[in-house]
Formats: structure tokens, sequence, C-alpha cells
């Protein structure tokens, strides 16, 4: 059953009715900022699950940590099946397995802190449903229409975080832990309902196979990057062992990319991931992705800190997340603006602009931080750079990309964003640990200034990168 021909392809809603159809956009969008914001529920609530399941900080971190690694895991996975011509069933199955997680995190079932952890990995799984949004609003959409409604998907993915962080934090005051992650249950179940709704079948003649092997690899090389990013005392405390576990990771990071490219049927074309734009755009979003979380921790950190330690505001964990505002304000304003301005500025230029920007928010960060409005505006100058950037990324790897390829190659940007997040997070745990004297429980206030130093550096790389490409694709265009 067929719909009207929507930008050079038949748009096969289910059920077929006009009206349906035209829930599309708000069905994507909503799917995306969903999945980002419960995913993002375990970073407020790692206390109070240390607290209520009687486990350490250490070991309730993994309630953000074991999401991300199955997002990572995930994501490529469901980027070639998104690629085949199960896409809508793919995309159902996935939305309820995050509803069964879902209600893992709420029933009080035996051993329940391992409960806990398998809902979060099945929530986690979610994450990778944002590049298959991308690939069926690029199949079903007009082209002009479908480049902007991508880039909005890339920063609501972003923003998510913004969203699910203040709210989980009020009804975990509320209500406790399961109160809080009974949210989560809630807003998926919408979703699953809102995609059987109006997700529309895969443009017929498509074919994909998932390349096992490889992701096996994959799986095994992300979970010890994750896990080093994690734990932080490993590096302080056994550095030999850090180190002979990160070149472990590295090894299979290879041996991945290997099998992949001896694949008939490769999980990630890597070939394809080698051209010059998208290896570049790869780089810039993994070193990007370091400077821009690490500055949101450190945010989100300084404001907690209380005043006892000569700096910090003390925050409560719920209004912290007031702080995130600005950043999700701002980002998806720079979300709405970037698909205008390109139509004149080149998507690598805007990369660049948006790296400069972000870098102005460590600057803020590092220069001003003595009153609270101050962190509201870093906040909200981090939060514009991150949401032009993430709109314009789509931009710069899609153009040398395959319509039947979309899914795949923005499940590979993901897991880099994924890794560069969680690098970034670990950088600022480390440096503010190195920070921080003996038998002091907070780091002095300068190791915030070489924090924000180091992420400085880093966007002046992802600058640097955005340029290179801006450089070559003009060379290309002119020659």
């Amino acid at each position: 059953m067929t719909g009207q021909p929507v930008g050079g392809a038949a748009v096969k809603a289910f059920p077929a009715a006009r009206s349906e159809a035209r829930l599309l956009v708000p069905a994507l969008m909503f799917i995306a900022l969903v999945v980002a914001a419960v995913a993002s529920l375990g970073t407020p609530l790692i206390t109070s699950v240390a607290t209520s399941f009687h486990v350490s900080l250490g070991s309730a971190q993994w309630t953000l940590t074991v999401a991300l690694l199955s997002g990572a895991v995930a994501t490529p996975v469901l980027g070639r099946l998104g690629a085949g011509p199960h896409r809508r069933a793919t995309i159902l199955a996935t939305l309820a397995v995050v509803v069964a997680g879902s209600a893992l995190t709420v029933l009080p079932l035996p051993l329940p802190f391992a409960w806990l952890l398998a809902g979060r990995a099945a929530q986690g799984v979610g994450l990778g449903l944002t590049a298959l949004m991308m690939g069926v609003a690029r199949d079903h959409l007009p082209e002009e229409r479908s480049a902007a409604v991508i880039a909005l998907i890339s920063v609501v993915s972003i923003i998510g975080a913004g969203v699910g962080y203040p709210l989980a934090a009020l009804l975990a005051e509320l209500g406790g832990v399961r109160a809080a992650y009974g949210l989560g249950l809630v807003v998926t179940a919408a979703a699953l309902l809102t995609a059987w709704r109006s997700m529309p079948e895969a443009p017929e003649g498509r074919s994909a196979h998932v390349d096992v092997a490889g992701a096996a690899v994959l799986a095994a090389a992300l979970l010890l990057v994750l896990f080093l990013a994690g734990e932080r005392d490993l590096w302080s405390r056994h550095l030999a062992v850090a180190a002979g576990l990160a070149v472990v990771a590295v090894l299979l990071l290879c041996g991945w990319a290997v099998i992949e490219l001896r694949s008939t049927a490769p999980l990630v074309d890597v070939r394809a991931v080698r051209h010059p734009a998208v290896a570049g755009a790869n780089l810039a979003m993994f070193v990007g992705g370091i400077g821009m979380y690490l500055l949101l921790t450190l945010l989100t950190r300084y404001a907690q800190t209380p005043h006892g330690a000569g700096y910090g505001f003390g925050l409560t964990t719920f209004v912290a997340g007031l702080v995130l505002i600005p950043f999700s304000v701002l980002g998806f304003a720079a979300g709405k603006l970037t698909p205008r301005v390109r139509t004149r500025i080149a998507n690598p230029l805007l990369l660049a602009g948006s790296a400069v920007v972000v870098g102005g928010g460590f600057a803020l960060f590092a220069g001003a931080r003595s009153d609270l409005a101050e962190l509201f505006a870093a906040m909200g100058v981090l939060g514009f750079g991150v949401g032009g950037f993430s709109a314009a990324m789509p931009g710069v790897i899609l153009a040398v990309t395959p319509k039947s390829e979309t899914s795949s190659a923005m499940s590979f940007n993901y897991v880099v964003r994924s890794v560069g997040y969680s690098l970034g997070s670990a950088l600022g745990g480390l440096i503010l640990a190195a920070g921080t004297g003996p038998g002091h429980l907070f780091p002095d206030d300068s190791a915030y200034t070489t924090a924000a130093l180091v992420g400085i550096g880093a966007m002046a790389i992802t600058t640097l990168t955005s340029l290179a490409l801006a450089r070559r694709r003009s060379s290309d265009t002119n020659p």
C-alpha cells in the first residue's frame, strides 16, 4: 500500500492515511528526544541510586555507563538493519525493548540493582534509533526539508539530556528513584505508540545483513573504552594496567576495521568512512565531543560544589539541572537557525564557527564563574555552539553518502560521538582528581581553570579540522 510520492520516493505510511503521514516529522523529533532523554536519566540519579540500592558510587555510575555502552553497540547494528527493507519493524522492536527496559527500572524485583542495570542497558539500545530517524527523513521528505529535519533530529538528540536531567532530579526528590525512572516508562510507551502510528515502510529494493563477528569485536572494544573512561581510579592507582587495557582496546578496534574491510556485508562501510570528508567529520566529532562534554561536566559539577569548598554554589540536583535550561533552549535555537544559515555558509565552516563558540564558553567559564548568572551564560554559549555543531555535522557526512547508507553512516558518527562524550566526562574527572589535594574532598578552584584550558585546546583542534574540511570542499568545487 503506497502513499503519495514525496521527494521522488513513495511514502508507505502505516496505516496509509494522509493525516497520519503528516505526523512523520513531529514523530521523528519526539522519538529522538525521548530516547536521548531516557538514556540520560542515569546522570542525575547516580547518588540517589547509590543510596537507595545500597551500592557504591562507582557501581551506581554503571547505570549511566551501561546505557552508553549498549547504545554504542546497538547504533551500528540498528543502522545496518535500518538500511534494509524491515526498518519499520526494527524501529518498533527497538522501542519495545526500551519500554521493557523502562519497566525493569520501575518494578520491585528480586536483586533490584541487577535488574536496574539490565533495564538501563535496554534503555540505552534506544540511542541507536537517532540515525534511523535521519534515514526515514531522508527517504520520505523532499531534499530541502529533509536536510532541515535531519539537522533538528541531531540537535534534539543532544538537548534531550537537558530536558531529562531536571525532570528526573525533581521526581527523584519528590518520589524517589523509582518515580524518576517511571518517567522513562511513560514517555517510551508514548514513543512506541507514536512510531506504530506514523513510521513508514522503507523504500523497496533495500537489503541489509548484520555482520555478527564485527558487532561482537566492536562491542568488546567499546566495553573496554567506556570501562577505562569510567574507572578514573584505575588510571591514578594502576596506570600500567589501564595503559595495557587501552592498548588491547586499540588492537580490538584495528581488528574490527580489518573484519569490516573483508566482510561482504560490513556493519559499517569502512571504505566510505575513509572518504576525507567523512573521516574529517568524524575526527571533528570525536575531539569536539570530548570538549563539549568536558565543559558540560565542569559546569554541572561546579554548580553543585558546596560553598565550604571556597567556591561553587551548593545547588541541589534539581536546581543544578535547571542550569541546563539555557543549554537546551539556545541549542534548539541554533539548530533551527543553522539550516537557514547554511544556504550561505558551507557546513564545514559552520562546524568551525560552532567549535569557536564552544571554545568561547570554555573561556567564559575559565575567566568568570563567581556568579550563578555567569554559569548560566556559559551554559547558554555551550548550548548554542553544540546546537550549531550538531545541526551542521549530518550535512558534511550525508553530502558524500548515498541515501541507502544514511542510517549506517550516521550510526558510525554517533558511535564516535558517544565515545568522545565518554572520554570528555572521564577527562574532566581525571583533571579535577589531579587537582584535589591529599585529605581534601573537593578539587582546588584552579583545577577547573586547567580543565577549561584543556577544553579550549580541544576546540581549537576541532576548529582547525573543520577548516581543513572547508578548504578541501572549496578545492573540490573549484578545481
